[in-house]
């Protein structure tokens, strides 16, 4: 069995220096920390997690609350927390507060209680997974980062330009010739969605469309609500149809899509078809989808960075808040 001791003698050095190359990294020099590597990786050294924490007062684990383990979005978010976080040799604790269950806020004020019990060195926050407890973040000791637009800025936050990636569509499509738009938005009680419906409706009226409330349909950024959306659409508007549609999320047009070849319903050359949201899934979806947004794997990495500033003491200053852009991608469908 390996010990401390062993990869001290195999890497020339003592018994601090091999603790401080595990545990305190930025207290040993690179060239010391790659023989220390080294031998620790040829003995198939382990260390004992329980020891550690005690010695430095740390679990080297890390937190992650997301709303909906379901969504492709939050599938490649946790993917890339998840290895950048055994790049810096943590842990991950995944935590799903289950929006579409009805039971988030429940969920969600427990987790941040077992968070705050369990001295998690680290939280990130996946946006809707706090949706009505931003207040709750103020009284947080442990350090953490939102990943979305939070609007009391209690923790760091990085988001996405939501809103100007909504005007660049509704932009888009006025300029494609577009005046008559049906909009399948997210639910009306979370006020990001709001905001992005704004948003469109905004670029696309400045820009020579003609937003309809008559064509909104508040979807519930689930699959089936764009595939409903899409039978309500033709059902009140079958025999004076919108030229485009656009849908606030992926999930909800991979809904529509369906919906459209069950009506023999061909995009672009009957209805144009564009999305918010641009995930690794819709590159294989076919027609491929017109979509402006961008990828989570940015967004978590960023996020990952900003945790890692404050746990290794490189930012101990204000809140950051700060915002990704949004690309406009144009494809098969609109």
């Amino acid at each position: 069995m390996s010990t401390i001791a062993k990869v001290a003698e195999r890497a020339g050095v003592s018994r601090t220096t091999v603790s401080h190359a595990i545990n305190h990294a930025e207290r040993v020099s690179e060239p010391l920390r790659r023989r220390v590597e080294e031998a620790i990786n040829a003995l198939g050294y382990r260390p004992n997690p329980q020891a550690q924490s005690l010695r430095t007062g740390r679990t080297n684990l890390i937190a992650v609350m997301i709303p909906d383990i379901q969504n492709p979005f939050y599938q490649e978010l946790v993917k890339v927390l998840h290895s950048e976080l055994e790049k810096a040799k943590r842990d991950t604790l995944i935590f799903d507060t289950d929006v579409p269950g009805g039971h988030s806020v429940e969920h969600g004020r427990e987790y941040l209680r077992q968070i705050q019990n369990r001295r998690i060195d680290g939280l990130i926050i996946a946006d809707y997974s706090v949706h009505g407890m931003h207040e709750d973040l103020k009284h947080l000791t442990t350090p953490a980062v939102f990943m979305g637009r939070l609007p009391n800025q209690a923790i760091d936050s990085v988001g996405f330009d939501d809103e100007g990636g909504c005007y660049a569509m509704g932009r888009y499509l006025a300029e494609q010739g577009h005046r008559r738009v049906a909009h399948v938005t997210g639910p009306h009680f979370f006020e990001r969605a709001m905001a992005k419906r704004a948003a469109f409706e905004r670029g696309f009226a400045e820009h020579g469309g003609s937003p309809d409330e008559t064509l909104r349909f508040e979807g519930s950024y689930l699959v089936p609500s764009g595939y409903e959306a899409v039978e309500w659409l033709l059902d009140m508007h079958g025999k004076k149809m919108p030229s485009a549609i656009f849908f606030a999320n992926s999930l909800m047009a991979r809904g529509g899509l369906a919906a459209l070849y069950d009506h023999k319903i061909e995009s672009p050359r009957d209805i144009a078809v564009a999305t918010f949201g641009d995930l690794d899934h819709l590159d294989y979806v076919r027609p491929r989808l017109t979509r402006v947004g961008s990828r989570p794997a940015l967004l978590a990495t960023r996020a990952m960075e900003m945790l890692r500033d404050r746990l290794e003491g490189r930012w101990n200053g204000e809140v950051r808040s700060e915002t990704l852009p949004c690309t406009l991608r144009r494809f098969d469908t609109a």
